[in-house]
C-alpha cells in the first residue's frame, strides 16, 4: 500500500494545481504558463539525476515530451482558467478508463472487475459533481480538459511501456526538460513578450513548478512502474476530491449534497482499486512484459526490473541516480 499511498501524493497536487492556476496566474499566457511549469521542473530533476538521454531516448523523450507536457500543460491550464476549480478537476477522472483502455491495447494489461467497476463507480460520481454543480460551465472548458484528459492518458501508457529498465528521475527530467523547450518558442511567437508576474505569481509558480509538476510526476511515474495502471487510474480520482474541497473550503464554491454524493462514489471507487497482496482483484490476469529494448541504454543493465501484477509489493525505492 506505501506505492499507492506516494502516488497519491500527484493527484492531491494536481488538484490543488487548478485553485492555484485559476487564482494566482495570468489567464491570458496560458503557453508561457505551460513553459513556466515545465521546463524549471525538468531543470531541477537533470540536476538532481545529472543524466542526460541515450539511445531512442532522444526521440521518445521527445514524444511524450510534446504528450505529457507540451499539451497536456497548455490544455489543463486553459481549462484551469475557464472553470471552476471543481469542475476543471473532475473531469480528468475520466481518465482511469480511458487508461484501463489503453494499457489493454499498448501493454496487455488487461483490466480486472473490480478496476471496472471502480471506474463506473467513479464516473458515476463524476456525473454528480458535474451536473449538480452551480453557475454556469464553459464548453470550451469542458473540452480543454476532456483533451488533455485524453492526450495524457496516452502518454502516460506510452511511459509505462517505454519506462521499463530506465530511471524514473531521469525519464520524468527528460520529458519536461523536452516539453519546456518545445514551448518556449511558441510561447514566444503566439504571446510576445514574457507576462510581468507579481509576487504571488511567483510564489504560485513555485508551488506549480516544485510541488505540482517535479514532484508530483516523479511519483505518478513511479507508481506506474510499480502498480497495475487500473490501481493507478484509480488513484488519479482523488485529483477532482482535492480539487472540489479546496475549491469548496478556500474559494467559497459552493457544495451541494449531490456533490457530496459523488464525493463518496469517488472515493468508493478507488478503495475497489487498491492491490491485494496476490494480485488478481476481480479476475485479472498478470499483465504481459513489454518488449524489451532493441537499444538498451546503459542505465538498463542496473535498473529495478518492471514488476507484474502478480508478485508483492517490494520494498526497494526506484533507481538512484548516478552522477554522470
Amino acid at each position: 500500500m506505501r506505492w499507492v499511498a506516494l502516488t497519491a501524493v500527484a493527484p492531491a497536487a494536481w488538484g490543488a494545481n487548478y485553485y492555484v492556476t485559476h487564482e494566482f496566474l495570468p489567464p491570458d499566457s496560458p503557453l508561457y504558463g505551460a513553459a513556466l511549469r515545465a521546463l524549471p521542473a525538468g531543470l531541477v530533476l537533470l540536476g538532481l539525476c545529472r543524466q542526460r538521454p541515450r539511445g531512442v531516448w532522444w526521440w521518445r523523450s521527445a514524444v511524450l515530451g510534446l504528450l505529457n507536457v507540451s499539451v497536456f500543460f497548455v490544455l489543463v491550464y486553459a481549462a484551469s482558467q475557464l472553470l471552476p476549480t471543481s469542475i476543471a478537476s473532475t473531469v480528468m477522472a475520466v481518465s482511469p478508463l480511458a487508461m484501463m483502455l489503453i494499457a489493454w491495447v499498448l501493454v496487455s494489461e488487461r483490466p480486472g472487475i473490480a478496476h471496472l467497476a471502480g471506474a463506473a463507480i467513479g464516473l458515476g460520481g463524476v456525473c454528480l459533481m458535474l451536473l449538480t454543480g452551480t453557475g454556469e460551465v464553459s464548453v470550451p472548458g469542458v473540452l480543454a480538459s476532456a483533451a488533455a484528459m485524453l492526450v495524457s492518458s496516452f502518454g502516460y501508457i506510452l511511459t509505462k511501456r517505454w519506462n521499463t529498465g530506465t530511471d524514473v528521475l531521469a525519464s520524468t527530467a527528460w520529458q519536461l526538460t523536452a516539453g519546456g523547450l518545445f514551448l518556449l518558442p511558441v510561447a514566444a511567437a503566439v504571446e510576445g513578450p514574457p507576462p510581468a508576474l507579481s509576487t504571488p505569481a511567483l510564489l504560485a509558480f513555485g508551488y506549480v513548478t516544485l510541488v505540482a509538476t517535479a514532484l508530483a510526476f516523479a511519483v505518478w511515474f513511479t507508481g506506474l512502474r510499480h502498480l497495475p495502471v487500473g490501481t493507478v487510474g484509480l488513484v488519479g480520482l482523488l485529483n477532482p476530491v482535492t480539487g472540489v474541497l479546496l475549491g469548496t473550503a478556500v474559494a467559497g464554491e459552493v457544495l451541494t449534497v449531490q456533490q457530496l454524493c459523488g464525493l463518496a462514489l469517488v472515493l468508493v471507487g478507488v478503495v475497489l482499486g487498491r492491490p491485494t497482496r496476490t494480485g488478481r482483484r476481480g479476475g485479472s490476469r498478470t499483465p504481459l512484459q513489454p518488449a524489451p529494448d532493441k537499444h538498451p541504454t546503459r542505465e538498463s543493465s542496473t535498473a529495478i526490473p518492471h514488476e507484474d501484477q502478480g508478485t508483492r509489493e517490494q520494498g526497494a525505492a526506484p533507481t538512484a541516480c548516478r552522477d554522470e
